[in-house]
């Protein structure tokens, strides 16, 4: 393995470029520190279809968010041959989608905010107020694009006013939105590699909610508690349902599984299959706690990269 070319493919085009550029570059450098033969591709640069296969061996996909997680990038990998690294192209895309992944949580009995989705051409506050008391939400709602990560464009709307402004402003960059209701209660978020959860951990935003700012910005103060303050039976409990929910989306690899913890209920937000690897990521810190370390969790999903057919 140590002889093989690692393309790391970094940076993309998304609203979530800043964190998959700093994801990159923790993982170039645990990969040289292993001895791997490291060279970079970033898609905002060139497009994909550019990447020299002949010089490839593994793909390391660093990409966040849109086409880079949502199965775009996978296809491209696919149709070059290369192995690469997390979720393939349907897993990855259901999961990114939040009305397709949360089906397949009902399917499977998982326990998730009940929803509806809008569309931009046919929006009016009339048909918002009739889906409201046809799904009956209560306020504070969450209203958001279906496609994004990081919790970017998501609004937390406290009467009908608000969410009718939040949704014609979201409506100018996205088509479809969708509409669920903001559980309180604690955050609690789990890693899973290769089937296995492998812990739970607890976050206290000092923000309005666990955004953009408060995952990646270390002046947010975001605390971090791992393992998470929870009863045994409640901490195996969501370990429990995050391995369910990563077999039943059929994903690879390393994901991280969103809940919240309310009135003694775990809530399935979504299903992240290409953590960030940032020095404030949530994947990484769980695996230092059970005693793996970053390089070698780095090395781990590159050799499952290997195996996949």
């Amino acid at each position: 393995m140590k002889n093989k070319n690692v393309l790391v493919v970094l940076g993309g085009t998304s609203g979530e470029r800043a964190v998959s550029l700093d994801s990159g570059k923790a993982c170039i450098k645990a990969l040289k520190k292993k001895g791997y033969k490291v060279s970079t591709f970033d898609p905002q640069k060139k497009p994909l279809n550019l990447i020299d296969k002949l010089k490839t061996d593994f793909i390391f996909n660093a990409l966040h968010g849109k086409d880079g997680e949502d199965g775009v990038a996978q296809s491209y990998f696919e149709y070059l041959r290369i192995p690469y690294t997390h979720s393939g192209v349907i897993s990855s895309n259901n999961a990114m989608n939040k009305v397709i992944s949360k089906e397949i949580f009902k399917k499977n009995k998982i326990k998730s905010p009940k929803y509806f989705v809008l569309k931009k051409k046919l929006y009016n506050k009339m048909l918002l107020v009739k889906n409201i008391k046809r799904v009956k939400v209560k306020f504070p709602m969450v209203v958001k694009p279906i496609n994004e990560g990081s919790s970017i464009g998501v609004k937390i709307c406290n009467n009908i006013l608000d969410l009718n402004r939040s949704t014609v402003s979201l409506f100018k960059k996205y088509e479809k939105l969708i509409f669920e209701p903001f559980i309180g209660g604690q955050e609690i978020q789990v890693a899973v590699i290769n089937g296995t959860p492998l812990g739970a951990i607890e976050l206290k935003p000092r923000r309005k909610f666990y955004d953009y700012k408060a995952k990646y910005s270390k002046a947010a103060n975001t605390k971090h508690i791992m393992p998470a303050n929870l009863g045994k039976t409640e901490y195996k409990e969501v370990l429990k349902i995050a391995k369910k929910a990563h077999t039943a989306l059929g994903c690879k690899g390393v994901t991280r599984s969103d809940f919240k913890f309310f009135n003694g209920k775990f809530y399935l937000l979504e299903i992240n299959t290409q953590p960030g690897m940032t020095k404030l990521s949530l994947v990484p810190e769980i695996a230092s706690y059970c005693r793996i370390s970053f390089i070698n969790l780095i090395k781990w999903i590159l050799k499952d990269a290997s195996k996949k057919k």
